[in-house]
């Protein structure tokens, strides 16, 4: 039995277009060091899989920055190990019609990849959920059962705003999937959902792109599963540890800040044994924290230097907060300077941002206040 993985980083993007007009969702920071690549990248390594490829299309230097080799993540092998795929967009081609806004077409752009790849299974998986998930258990129970796909659901509870950005899936009571309704509206409660990882037989996925490709289907919920659901093989696998979707800068926001105030979820994320969130390993200076200077229920990265107040606050490398600055309920991206006697509450700041002194700025939990990269208030 052999496993390959596919990433798809950009699917998403829409939903947080403050922090993705210059990178994809995959690589936006979340946790005070991570990306949120790095929970299915470690997902996947963490389960052996060491054929992964990730299929992005724009804003990919930071990813391509982040990832690098694939080495922190024990992926730079000779064979298989981790790979980029950017769009293929001939000299002659528009790039609009090379480009893709659907998984299916995503993989249609694949499909050379997929017909050589000699692995029995294909796992794939998107970057706008965080979960910690074994998918040893996902793929040994789609073989069990024979499946053609299986796909990982989760019983959440959602409004009818948070049912607009899922999948609904119903299942019978031996996990056959009955039904699988994406971005319903009006429905709310507690409902199982499609957490966007999914593992496939190769062959069946192979034939399925081939009809995709001659019938120009575009939407594989729509396409490929609606239409053959009770003739083929579709089964569910129930998954019962954290997870949460990301669909907004207030979703980004509350899964930030319940790092911060929950341990069952840090414990669930980062502690399960032999299960590690890996990360790109980076050499920084320990962070500094200077006469009068205080720090209260906050994660801050290496490379900081801190001079006032931070509380209740996500700080991420680099940071340097000055003399009587105040940072309370806020998120700060690499290399953000915080001026003397300058204020910031429920903010989030993209990378090097520079808030000059005496400068007050605040948003609400509801909304809260986005500042681009590089800007200068």
């Amino acid at each position: 039995m052999s496993v390959s993985g596919i990433i798809f980083a950009n699917l998403h993007d829409q939903y947080i277009p403050q922090l993705t007009t210059t990178r994809t969702l995959a690589s936006v920071p979340f946790g005070c060091r991570y990306r949120l690549i790095d929970f299915p990248l470690s997902n996947f390594a963490n389960s052996g899989i060491s054929d992964v490829h990730v299929i992005t299309q724009t804003n990919y230097h930071s990813l391509m920055d982040h990832l690098g080799s694939g080495k922190d993540w024990d992926l730079a092998r000779r064979v298989g190990g981790l790979k980029l795929y950017p769009p293929f967009i001939t000299a002659y081609s528009s790039n609009e019609a090379q480009m893709y806004s659907t998984r299916l077409n995503a993989l249609k752009n694949l499909s050379m990849l997929i017909n050589r790849s000699s692995d029995d299974y294909i796992v794939l998986a998107d970057c706008d959920g965080i979960c910690n998930i074994d998918i040893n258990a996902l793929v040994e129970d789609h073989i069990k059962n024979g499946a053609d796909i299986t796909f990982a659901i989760k019983r959440v509870f959602l409004t009818p705003e948070k049912a607009k950005h899922n999948s609904i899936v119903t299942s019978s009571p031996d996990g056959e999937l009955l039904d699988m309704i994406r971005e319903p509206k009006n429905i709310s409660g507690e409902v199982d959902i499609n957490i966007h990882i999914w593992v496939a037989t190769r062959t069946y996925l192979q034939r399925v792109i081939a009809e995709a490709i001659a019938r120009d289907y575009e939407s594989f919920i729509k396409d490929i599963i609606a239409r053959n659901i009770g003739r083929d093989n579709y089964r569910v696998y129930r998954y019962d540890g954290y997870y949460a979707k990301i669909t907004s800068i207030v979703d980004y926001f509350d899964c930030n800040m319940t790092l911060l105030n929950d341990k069952n979820v840090r414990d669930a994320l980062f502690h399960v044994p032999n299960r590690p969130i890996v990360t790109k390993v980076r050499n920084s200076t320990p962070t500094e924290y200077l006469p009068g200077s205080s720090a209260v229920n906050s994660m801050i990265a290496d490379g900081c230097v801190i001079e006032g107040h931070v509380e209740n606050s996500i700080i991420f490398r680099g940071v340097k907060i000055g003399k009587g600055a105040v940072v309370k309920n806020s998120i700060l991206f690499q290399d953000t300077q915080i001026g003397r006697s300058a204020s910031v509450n429920c903010v989030i700041t993209d990378k090097s941002v520079y808030i000059r002194d005496g400068v007050s700025i605040a948003g609400h939990p509801s909304i809260p206040f986005c500042i681009e990269k590089e800007k200068v208030l």
